[in-house]
Parts: structure tokens; C-alpha cells; sequence
């Protein structure tokens, strides 16, 4: 079994930064990849950014150039830098790992973003 925790969700004005953190725990043997997912109010969950066993990532396209997702592996974590952020980002985000056994969620951290 593997546990996610996320930590670092916020209120933030728009064109702040912010620094989500995903500590996991239990087996990760077999691990395929990480992910950070977001859903908004009324809106269905979708990938925001992914990282590979083999260090690979990607990102949607409304996050490009804004966000890096960072995974320490020394420290079964996962961080999400969210960079210039906008009203838009706002939702609850959640931290995803998939290995042989997965996929596995955590409960989610709340980012609003408002002046």
C-alpha cells in the first residue's frame, strides 16, 4: 500500500507563487510515474504535470512555462512549483503515483487564487 499526504495548498493573490509538497510512503516498488492533478468546482480532474520513473515530465498546456514538477527520490517526495499563478489555477490539487500495484491518490490540498 502507498499513502500520499500533500501539504502547501494556499490562498494566494494572482501572479503569486506557491510550493505544493506530496510525502509519500509505503511501497513504491514498481513505480511508473508521479502526477500532480487538479479539479476545479464543477469541472472534472485533469493532469497538470507528470514525472516518469525515468525523470520524463509533462504538462498541460495552461501550466507550461508556470509550473515545475519536482520529485525527490531520496525523499519519496513530489513538489509542484506553481509560479505566476492565475485565478484559473485555482482548485484542489492532488498528488497521484502509479507503480504495479496503483494507481494511488492523496486527499488533496485546496490553491485558491483571489485579490
Amino acid at each position: 500500500q502507498v499513502q500520499l499526504v500533500e501539504s502547501g495548498g494556499a490562498l494566494v493573490q494572482p501572479g503569486g507563487s506557491l510550493r505544493l509538497s506530496c510525502a509519500a510512503s509505503g511501497s513504491t516498488v514498481g513505480l511508473a510515474s508521479m502526477a500532480w492533478y487538479r479539479q476545479a468546482p464543477r469541472k472534472e480532474r485533469e493532469m497538470v504535470a507528470r514525472v516518469a520513473s525515468d525523470g520524463t515530465t509533462n504538462y498541460a498546456d495552461s501550466v507550461k512555462g508556470r509550473f515545475i514538477i519536482l520529485r525527490d527520490v531520496a525523499k519519496n517526495t513530489l513538489h509542484l512549483q506553481m509560479n505566476s499563478l492565475k485565478p484559473e489555477d485555482t482548485a484542489v490539487y492532488y498528488c497521484n503515483l502509479v507503480n504495479r500495484r496503483g494507481p494511488y491518490w492523496g486527499q488533496g490540498t485546496q490553491v485558491t487564487v483571489s485579490s
